[in-house]
């Protein structure tokens, strides 16, 4: 029997690039749940615009504002409303291939009924859609690789599935209490299907949108990343027609962007190899 894949989306000030997050998967889930928590920005436009379009799939409620730990109890209130097999932690900020998704969805299908969760490879922009982060700057380490990942889909199912933790350090549970991350790779799967992350970017149309949302000026990133070659090709939806008042994603970083990046940019490298030498001894 074809698993049941919902997607579980909060938002708030993502106004730049939620529409290419939901059209990116949003043909390949069975619905997708949406709270938004007090965006100021067109996001909240722009979602009743794609509901319209989607009417029997999108799931959108306005909850309110929230800190960094009630953040957590609404991703919680979220994971009990879901009732699918599977879900797909669809975030505002991270857009998908066509071929990232397809693989995700034909794994849930194929492996569900036994795996936990599937990890994902992220390309992390730096500065602007043209640049990304090295593979060396990324933290995560999970099924013998360190990089950049993210655990996108997780089995429903699961005993005692639960949050906790307070945002952006928030973690999936079992009834065991432990991480679903740490069960290793009886539970786990990687899938070579890597999704663009727009977190380190400024993400709301508005100047006050990205000050107003919980964390989000620690993310933004100044640093000088690898241009990617000419002939890269994005993901799909970005080629789509979207509304005109969504800011074009092919946007440069600002001349003042790139002078404070090319003066912290070493400075960030230093502190990255004197921390990778401490986690050596």
């Amino acid at each position: 029997m074809a698993k049941i894949i919902w997607g579980n989306t909060v938002v708030k000030n993502e106004g730049r690039y939620i529409w290419f997050a939901i059209k990116s998967v949003i043909d390949h889930l069975d619905k997708i749940l949406i709270y938004d928590t007090g965006s100021i920005d067109d996001t909240v436009k722009i979602i009743d615009l794609l509901k319209k379009d989607h009417p029997n799939k999108i799931i959108f409620k306005k909850m309110g504002e929230v800190n960094a730990e009630g953040l957590t109890r609404l991703r919680q209130k979220m994971l009990d409303e879901t009732t699918s097999d599977w879900l797909i932690l669809v975030d505002g900020d991270e857009v998908w291939w066509r071929n990232s998704i397809k693989k995700t969805v034909n794994r849930i299908q194929t492996k569900g009924d036994i795996l936990y969760a599937l990890v994902n490879p992220v390309i992390n922009l730096v500065g602007d859609i043209y640049h990304y982060r090295t593979e060396e700057t990324g933290r995560y380490k999970i099924l013998g690789k360190k990089g950049h990942f993210n655990i996108r889909a997780i089995n429903r199912k699961i005993k005692g599935l639960h949050i906790k933790n307070e945002y952006p350090l928030e973690g999936f549970f079992t009834e065991e209490k432990k991480l679903i991350q740490d069960y290793g790779q009886e539970k786990l799967e990687f899938i070579n299907g890597p999704l663009l992350h727009f977190s380190h970017l400024i993400r709301s149309n508005l100047k006050e949108g990205d000050k107003d949302s919980v964390k989000r000026s620690i993310k933004i990133k100044y640093e000088i990343g690898v241009k990617f070659p000419s002939d890269f090709e994005y993901p799909e939806v970005f080629y789509q027609p979207y509304p005109s008042f969504i800011n074009s994603p092919w946007q440069h970083m600002s001349m003042g962007f790139r002078l404070r990046a090319l003066a912290e940019t070493p400075l960030k490298k230093i502190k990255r190899e004197i921390t990778d030498e401490k986690s050596k001894s």
